[in-house]
């Protein structure tokens, strides 16, 4: 990974936030104009992107590790618990809205994981916290431009399933191999998914070709791409520049789905995130200052 280049890394990190928010767009695209139900539409997202990552895994020799697919259970129900939550939310919400909620319900659930195991975060981050929270409170009041309650809250849901499956992860030393894994074992249920959708007809080819889409490319190359970059950044930039997702899929539901843009999500969309990268920030401080105050042996 090291041999990679600066303008490589920036590129592919680019498509890999693009990729991200994509799964966005094609959601709403499928579900918006009733191309596919959120059922057959999870089961085919989750299929798909099983079958691509064990071409990829199977491609770089790596689909079985000592007689087994990588991953866990706890992982894949994880995952399972977010792509269903996910479906659902967006049968309310536009591709921004979701995106915001999604990525900040996950920076909430790591955040209060990392709380409960003993990590005491500093003032500045208390401050960007707060500031965020504040934002995302102005953004679920009641009003004409509010978020549909049902969606959001199957959002929140769905954002901290992907914590979950995030902390389940972490630390893992092939990352890539564990996420085809994970997808592997959420396999039989993604069939059983799209049986009834076979069976009643409910999803129109444009339908399937969205989850497709959805799974083999957004999700399954995405990821791939992904962690094949991941090494090469920092945590901290890797954490900042996943902030560009919900604007990404913001700017994509104004253009492929004609979603508007309203001033409310707009301005909320700026504090929630500001909040957050100043959260993100104090955090990566404060790591650096304790290391550096560490003694070496």
């Amino acid at each position: 990974m090291a041999t990679l280049r600066a303008p490589k890394i920036a590129l592919l990190t680019a498509l890999a936030m693009v990729a991200f928010a994509a799964n966005s767009v094609l959601n709403r695209l499928a579900l918006v104009d009733g191309q596919a139900d959120a059922l057959t539409y999870t089961g085919v997202r989750l299929a798909s992107g099983a079958i691509m990552l064990a071409l990829i895994l199977a491609w770089r020799g790596g689909v079985f590790r000592r007689g087994r697919i990588g991953g866990s259970l706890g992982g894949a129900i994880a995952l399972f618990l977010y792509a269903i939550g996910f479906s659902f939310a967006y049968l309310e919400l536009g591709a921004g809205t979701g995106a915001l909620l999604l990525f900040v319900s996950v920076q909430v659930g790591m955040l209060g994981w990392a709380i409960g195991m003993g990590d005491r975060p500093g003032p500045v981050e208390w401050a960007g916290f707060a500031f965020a929270m504040l934002f995302l409170a102005l953004l679920l009041m009641p009003g004409l431009t509010a978020p549909d309650p049902l969606g959001a809250g199957l959002m929140v849901l769905a954002g901290l399933a992907w914590a979950a499956y995030t902390l389940i992860g972490r630390g893992s030393l092939t990352p890539l191999a564990d996420t085809g894994g994970n997808f592997i074992r959420c396999l039989p249920v993604a069939l059983v998914l799209i049986v009834p959708g076979l069976w009643g007809q409910t999803s129109s080819p444009a339908g399937w070709a969205y989850a497709i889409a959805s799974g083999a490319l957004a999700s399954g190359l995405g990821y791939a791409v992904w962690y094949s970059v991941l090494p090469a950044l920092e945590r901290s930039t890797a954490a900042y520049v996943q902030l560009t997702v919900p604007a990404i899929a913001a700017a994509g539901g104004v253009v492929f789905i004609a979603e508007p843009l309203t001033l409310r999500l707009a301005a909320c969309s700026a504090g929630i995130l500001g909040g957050v990268a100043l959260a993100l920030w104090g955090a990566d401080v404060r790591k650096r200052r304790a290391a550096s105050a560490a003694p070496t042996a």
